[in-house]
């Protein structure tokens, strides 16, 4: 099975984006885990022994950005391998990609 981390940086300040709540949601919306960004910006073992199949990370960032109170990224996991899911947010815009 699959395992999860992710991690915020507020591009605009410059800096990582600490006490950001994370949902790990599960295809059908059911809450798979919780957390929230440490003070560099990350939750190291949001998800464990994930199947395959979509998932959707769940972001509450009103407090980074004031257009985007909520940044939400469905992702699919395929393989036993580890998922690393950043989230590069600022004011007015996010990306996001597949880490290591």
């Amino acid at each position: 099975m699959a395992t999860l981390s992710t991690h915020v940086l507020d591009t605009a300040a410059g800096r990582p984006a600490a006490g950001v709540d994370v949902v790990l949601e599960s295809a059908d919306g059911a809450v798979l885990a919780s957390g929230t960004t440490d003070a560099d910006g990350r939750v190291g073992a949001l998800g464990e022994d994930l199947a395959p199949g979509v998932h959707r990370l769940r972001f509450t960032t009103a407090a980074h950005s004031p257009f985007y109170p909520e940044v939400v990224v469905a992702f699919v996991v395929g393989d036993d391998d580890h998922y690393h899911v950043p989230l590069l947010l600022s004011p007015f815009g996010y990306s996001t990609y597949r880490g290591s």
